[in-house]
């Protein structure tokens, strides 16, 4: 490993520290890395949903993890800053295969990876952190481990027993080895606060949502670090889809160009 890439490596975890609060605008691909790293991100994360719609397959497993590698690659190349990767579930159901998939990541430039246990059992979540670890360890790299539940995103309980079963799997991430716990979809205050108490150290991640509290009250609740998600990318492309409509029923230019990116800029941007 570079003494680049361990600088970006002790830079990111640096930016989980306690009184830390992280805000991840994330990215799909090179051209929105970098509008995001110049509007001061001190850090790149992709969102699995717009890397893989932008590659032409749908979210939940289904890109190819060399193609999902690649795109990483490419967001590295162009970007100064820590870079932390959506990894899915690992792209496999064994543990060991979901550990080579993450070593490509790494390859990439990321120090960084989300890994969530999805619709399948925490033993196989817990298997894949420790797998992932080790192929980390042997790497000499000093990867982040974001482990992501999904018990609120996918209600995999009732809504009386979702925050114990979060609770509970979280701490199964957290012995396996994790080093955040990343819980999309909590809004309420109070069952923030209790997985906030009951993975510290370990930093809280929560997702942009509708109704989520004000970020200054997410830090005051102890969460350090909060993501936009598929946020930035549904909205791009909302507008996409607007205005493609208008422009195919009326061939009118102008709405076209009322908000966009300067393309002399943008060809500024990448060169470095």
């Amino acid at each position: 490993m570079t003494i680049a890439k361990e600088s970006m490596s002790t830079a990111f975890r640096a930016l989980h520290a306690p009184d830390a609060f992280l805000v991840l605008p994330n990215a799909w691909d090179a051209a929105s890395a970098r509008i995001i790293e110049e509007c001061g991100a001190p850090a790149i994360a992709t969102s699995s949903a717009a890397v893989a719609w932008a590659r032409g397959y749908p979210d939940g497993n289904a890109l190819p993890p060399r193609v999902a590698a690649a795109a990483a690659a490419e967001i590295a190349r162009v970007v100064r800053v820590p870079l932390s990767v959506d990894a899915e579930a690992g792209y496999s159901d064994e543990a060991e295969t979901a550990a080579e998939n993450v070593r490509a990541f790494l390859d990439a430039g990321a120090v960084g990876i989300n890994l969530e246990d999805g619709t399948g059992a925490p033993d196989l979540l817990c298997a894949k952190i420790e797998a992932v670890k080790r192929v980390a360890a042997r790497a000499g790299a000093d990867l982040f481990v974001n482990a992501r539940t999904d018990v609120y995103l996918k209600r995999l309980e009732p809504p009386e027993r979702a925050l114990e079963s979060t609770l509970a799997r979280a701490a199964r991430y957290r012995a396996a080895g994790c080093d955040g716990v990343f819980v999309p979809l909590i809004k309420d205050a109070a069952d923030i606060r209790a997985v906030v108490a009951a993975i510290a150290p370990l930093p809280l991640n929560a997702l942009a949502i509708p109704g989520l509290p004000a970020a200054a009250e997410l830090r005051a609740l102890g969460v350090r670090r909060l993501s936009a998600g598929a946020g930035l990318a549904t909205a791009a492309l909302a507008r996409v889809r607007r205005l493609a409509d208008h422009f195919l029923r009326d061939g009118r230019s102008d709405p076209l160009f009322e908000e966009r990116i300067d393309s002399a800029a943008m060809n500024a941007s990448f060169r470095r």
